[in-house]
């Protein structure tokens, strides 16, 4: 898996690692089980502090994507991801609400939004059944 950072962005580069290695484990580029370089290792391959790298995986680890074992090192959850519950169920809409608003007031029309998540959700999914 190939990881790219936007240093520009105003997305803090934690966040945009921790999106790249779901969106990994999503298209099915990383698995169950498969190993991550270790902190130093990731922080190093892509020049970034190891502080950042941590927090990443940190929050990942929170999530249920990733463990972390002292002898093992890093790897994506052998027994998969967490299925969706009800906390996660009400962040996805909190997440939504300021996204579907927005595109209220900029004229986007509801057929218009939902093929955009159409779209961006096949990206994901489509690429892993043609495996």
């Amino acid at each position: 898996m190939y990881i790219q950072l936007d240093f520009e962005a105003d997305e803090p580069i934690y966040e945009q690692l921790k999106h790249q290695i779901i969106a990994g484990i999503a298209k099915k580029e990383l698995i169950p089980g498969e190993s991550l370089p270790s902190v130093r290792a990731m922080a190093a391959d892509i020049g970034i502090n190891l502080h950042t790298v941590n927090k990443a995986y940190q929050q990942l680890k929170q999530e249920g994507f990733i463990l972390i074992h002292r002898q093992k090192g890093v790897v994506v959850n052998p027994e998969g991801i967490p299925k969706a519950d009800e906390a996660y169920w009400s962040r996805l809409k909190h997440a939504l609400r300021p996204f579907i608003a927005e595109s209220i007031c900029r004229g986007v029309e509801e057929e218009e939004f939902n093929k955009l998540c159409e779209q961006l959700f096949s990206e994901y999914t489509k690429k892993g059944e043609k495996e």
